[in-house]
C-alpha cells in the first residue's frame, strides 16, 4: 500500500483526508555537499525519513508534495548549489497547505533536511496561527530528532555540513549516491577558522557567513569517520521520535 500522496487517484485522496490523516511534507535543499556527497543530500534525507514514519503508521500519515530546493544563500559560493529566497520558500508551502486544507486535511508535519530552512519555517508557523488558526502545523530537522546518537558519533571541534552524521545518513539511506573515495576531512578544528568566522559557530549572537568561509570544500567535520551503521541509527531514532510525536498528536 502506498502512503505517497502522488500515487493515489483523487478519489483516493479524498478518502485519505477524511480519515484524518497528517500530511507529512518533506523539505530540502539544492547545495553543495563538499566533494563526496549529492547536491540532492537534503532532500533524500527527509525524503527517506518521511517514508518510514508513514509506513511505520500504516495510514494515519500521507507523504505530500516534496520541496526540493531550500533556503541556501549561505552554499552559492559553490557550483550547482540553487536558493529560493525565503519569502519563496514560504510562498511555496502555504500554497501547498492552502490546496490540501482545502480538501479536508488539518495537520501538516514537514520534515526538513536542510537547518537552513528553519527560520522560515518558524515563520510559516506564527503566520498559521495568525492567518489559520484551524491548521495544525509543526516541523522537524531530521538530524536534530536524533540530537543525541549524533553527540555520541561527531568528534571533531567543528562539525555540521557534509560531515559525520549527514555523510552516515547517505552511507545508509543511498550509498549508491555517496563518492567514498572523494571523502575527505574538511574544517574540523577551531582553531582553522579566522576571527569572522570562528564567531559565526557560536550560537549567540548570530552571525551569518557563506560556507566558502568556513571551508574550502564546504565540509565541517571528518565524512571518513562515517558508518552506514550510525546513519541506520541516527534514522532509526529520528522515525521512533516523529511516529511517537504523530501518535499522540489529536485529530480534532
Amino acid at each position: 500500500m502506498t502512503y505517497r500522496l502522488a500515487e493515489l487517484t483523487t478519489d483516493e485522496a479524498a478518502a485519505a483526508a477524511a480519515t484524518g490523516a497528517a500530511v507529512l511534507l518533506p523539505v530540502g535543499a539544492f547545495e553543495q555537499h563538499g566533494p563526496g556527497l549529492p547536491l540532492a543530500t537534503d532532500l533524500v534525507r527527509a525524503e527517506r525519513l518521511a517514508d518510514a514514519v508513514a509506513d511505520e503508521l500504516g495510514g494515519a500519515a500521507v507523504i505530500g508534495p516534496s520541496v526540493p530546493v531550500g533556503v541556501s544563500p549561505h552554499h552559492l559560493a559553490f557550483a550547482g548549489t540553487v536558493s529560493l529566497r525565503p519569502a519563496t520558500f514560504l510562498a511555496v508551502l502555504r500554497d501547498y497547505l492552502d490546496s490540501l486544507a482545502r480538501h479536508g486535511w488539518r495537520r501538516f508535519l514537514v520534515v526538513t533536511g536542510h537547518g537552513g530552512n528553519n527560520a522560515a519555517l518558524d515563520v510559516l508557523a506564527q503566520d498559521l496561527l495568525r492567518d489559520r488558526p484551524e491548521l495544525r502545523f509543526a516541523w522537524a530537522p531530521v538530524t536534530a530528532l536524533a540530537a543525541d546518537v549524533v553527540a555520541a558519533m561527531e568528534t571533531s571541534e567543528v562539525t555540521g555540513h557534509s560531515g559525520e552524521a549527514e555523510t552516515a545518513q547517505m552511507l545508509h539511506l543511498a550509498p549508491d549516491q555517496v563518492r567514498r573515495d572523494r571523502l575527505r576531512p574538511g574544517t574540523t578544528a577551531l582553531d582553522q577558522l579566522e576571527p569572522l568566522t570562528r564567531l559565526s559557530r557560536s550560537r549567540y549572537p548570530a552571525l551569518a557567513v557563506g560556507y566558502d568561509q568556513l571551508s574550502p570544500d564546504g565540509v565541517l567535520g571528518d565524512p571518513r569517520r562515517a558508518t552506514a551503521a550510525d546513519g541506520r541509527a541516527i534514522v532509526e531514532r529520528a522515525t521512533a521520535r516523529l511516529v511517537a510525536f504523530l501518535k499522540e498528536w489529536p485529530e480534532g
